[in-house]
């Protein structure tokens, strides 16, 4: 795109985007404009999206204006809100859009062996620990076409760029996804206190006190869960000094097992860490939430063979029975 307005030549979706008005061939990508739009309230956001200039996106807006003889999105501090036409207009836009999308999804085909395609995952850095290894290894030995690509997206953002096509997947717990999301749950997650082999604490089961009694790291995540099992262990009034801050994780378990520290860990991830049996792995002495690991996908993919395959891999490789 850069060269051709290097040389004087327009993007070819901005030269759509600057014909005459009509309901017809090159308007469906005005139609993507305001659908880019409503997602993300913002011009700039939209026109990353599309991957057009943010000029491209005005002008497609005033046109969008003139089509609909309504402003559709109106400037705020809180960025572009959608007026009552926009409101109207919306539902059977994205259900074309739907349509179309699932009809030229039914006609790809798709063979894991021979495909070269990247997939696009949304997941934490704990997710990326615990699932990337082992995913990593079975592609290399049986799909050496297909990419890998993690894009960290919040959670409160993750319905809207699965829907719009901008990640395939989301890994882990997410919780408030949308109506059109399709959820399958891996596995149930809980978080364990985790000590090195020779912790002077011996009790297999450590009593509140116990664990009040410790020292521990903290490492900070941009995962959901383990953040909001930091504010259920606040919200249970268990006082713990913190020696260490981390912003990350990885090193934690390091640091752990060469002092007397201790940390509250994913089990998930104790287990794998523990695979030299360095730790010991403790219960916690209360109940907490449950955290539902799970693989997420949106309906208007549904019918994409590539999600479908890596979807069921995923759950093929991961899925752990209850109990």
């Amino acid at each position: 795109m850069g060269d051709a307005r290097r040389h004087g030549h327009r993007h070819p979706f901005e030269t759509q985007c600057m014909s005459q008005p009509n309901l017809a061939g090159t308007d469906l990508n005005l139609l993507r404009v305001f659908l880019a739009i409503w997602d993300l309230r913002s011009l700039t956001a939209a026109g990353e999206r599309l991957a057009i200039t943010q000029p491209a996106v005005s002008h497609a807006l005033r046109r969008l204006r003139t089509l609909f003889e309504d402003p559709l999105f109106v400037r705020t501090p809180n960025g572009m809100v959608p007026t009552d036409a926009a409101y109207r207009l919306y539902p059977p836009l994205a259900q074309a859009f739907s349509i179309i999308s699932e009809a030229v999804q039914q006609l790809a085909k798709f063979d894991a062996a021979t495909a070269r395609r990247v997939f696009r995952i949304s997941m934490s850095d704990m997710s990326e620990f615990y699932f990337l290894p082992p995913l990593l290894a079975m592609l290399d030995r049986e799909t050496r076409g297909i990419r890998i690509e993690v894009i960290n997206v919040p959670v409160d953002a993750v319905s809207a760029a699965m829907r719009a096509g901008e990640i395939d997947l989301a890994l882990g717990y997410v919780p408030g996804l949308d109506a059109g999301c399709m959820t399958q749950t891996l596995f149930v997650d809980e978080h364990v206190c985790v000590v090195r082999a020779g912790h002077p604490l011996r009790k297999a089961k450590p009593t509140r006190e116990d664990l009040a009694a410790l020292r521990y790291v903290y490492a900070s995540t941009n995962a959901t869960g383990h953040r909001m099992v930091e504010q259920w262990l606040d919200e249970l009034n268990l006082k713990r000094e913190v020696v260490l801050r981390l912003p990350h994780f990885v090193v934690a378990p390091e640091i752990v097992m060469h002092t007397d520290l201790a940390i509250i860990f994913p089990k998930s991830l104790a287990r794998r860490f523990n695979r030299g049996k360095a730790f010991r792995i403790l219960p916690l002495p209360f109940t907490l939430p449950p955290i539902e690991i799970q693989v997420h996908t949106h309906t208007q993919f549904a019918a994409d063979p590539g999600i479908a395959w890596l979807r069921q891999t995923l759950y093929q490789m991961f899925h752990q029975p209850p109990g």
